[in-house]
């Protein structure tokens, strides 16, 4: 039997569609797990993950945020929907609860500046809910066969901003470039964008994708992003940030959410790519997905910062390239501040598995780290 509730019809700025996972992200390893051996590791986080790295990154940088998605009974699916309806403030009406399903989980190892995942998942019993709320944008996954709620989001005046799963047969089929016929942007890494393009330099593909999208983008990691907007003939390219890169768990997604947040603020190209750039490359100074995705607090803390330093250098360098900033902060908090009734600015969450119990009364879900062990896992 599914739980629903009566969907909103909107308008959000921005809707989400697609499975959420319990994430379980460890970090400090020094190395990939040899085989027959036990390692002990320095971090652990257990966040919403998926889809929902995407609304909750679009959600903390004031965005009203719908998503969709199936979300089970069990302990994990419970602790999914209390993060993301009650402490990040995201629209779930057009979601729904499942009996009788063990939530889709994935275990995260972060190691080298990287990270390998171990998923386990059964599909979610039931069919989707049929139409899309009213919403400025909505951020999707291209497949080859374009999603029937994506066409119906494009058709209803949506600008869809999409990126691609991994191809691990690195077969790259052009097939799936099809649907860029109704997307607005296309955020692919630069592996995916060569591979796709046949080509062999970011620059090159990031020109061969914008004859096929009004904007691309092809991010390259700790190198930074190159971007064209076909509508406006600009081109932008922005250098990769120096940040320590913790767990890069989520780091497209909160690109791409902050490169949509930009979009709908009307910014020129280049400031758009730089403050996406950005919004990555904090994220992945945290751990976690959804965890890690800053909101317009941990924006500021960075700008107030990088300006009270030495202008000397690479500093002064992005204080002139995040320059920007200076005239958005002020108006995103006071905004906030409206919104959040005088609470403080969003900033990243250290939300974890938490026993019931332990959370204050009439609140949402733990804003604390806490025993991930605390609630028994459902049985598979």
């Amino acid at each position: 039997m599914n739980s629903e509730v009566v969907p909103r019809s909107g308008p959000f700025d921005v809707h989400v569609r697609g499975t959420v996972f319990l994430d379980i992200v460890l970090t400090g390893l020094e190395a990939e797990p040899a085989p027959g051996t036990e390692v002990w590791t320095t971090g652990m986080g257990s966040c919403p993950g998926g889809i929902a790295n995407m609304a909750t990154a679009a959600a903390r940088l004031g965005l009203t945020t719908s998503l969709a998605s199936a979300f089970s009974t069990d302990a994990y699916g419970d602790f999914c929907w209390r993060t993301l309806g009650e402490q990040e403030g995201i629209d779930l009406s057009w979601s729904r609860r499942v009996d009788d399903w063990h939530s889709p989980v994935t275990v995260s190892l972060a190691y080298g500046g990287d990270r390998a995942m171990v998923t386990h998942e059964h599909p979610a019993p039931g069919d989707e809910r049929p139409g899309v709320p009213g919403s400025r944008a909505v951020l999707a996954h291209l497949d080859a066969e374009p999603q029937s709620w994506v066409v119906e989001a494009h058709r209803a005046g949506s600008l869809v901003f999409a990126d691609v799963g991994w191809d691990a047969a690195a077969g790259w089929s052009h097939d799936v470039l099809a649907g860029l016929a109704h997307c607005h942007a296309f955020l692919p890494n630069h592996v995916e964008a060569m591979g796709y393009t046949r080509t062999e330099d970011p620059r090159a593909a990031v020109r061969a994708l914008a004859d096929l999208v009004p904007v691309a983008v092809v991010t390259r990691g700790r190198d930074g992003a190159v971007a064209v907007d076909s509508a406006t003939g600009e081109e932008a390219e922005v250098p990769g940030l120096p940040f320590e890169a913790l767990d890069a768990t989520g780091a497209g997604d909160v690109f791409g959410a902050g490169f949509l947040a930009a979009t709908l603020r009307d910014w020129p190209l280049v400031d758009r790519l730089a403050f996406a750039n950005l919004c990555a490359g904090l994220s992945v100074q945290q751990f976690g997905g959804s965890l890690s995705a800053p909101g317009w607090g941990d924006i500021a803390d960075w700008w107030q910062h990088l300006r009270s330093g030495p202008r000397t250098g690479r500093t002064a360098e992005l204080v002139r390239r995040y320059g920007f900033l200076g005239d958005v902060i002020g108006g995103e908090l006071t905004a906030e501040h409206d919104r959040h009734d005088g609470d403080r600015p969003v900033r990243r969450a250290t939300a974890t598995l938490s026993r019931l119990s332990d959370l204050p009364r009439g609140t949402g879900a733990p804003s604390g780290a806490a025993d991930p062990a605390a609630e028994a896992p459902p049985r598979s």
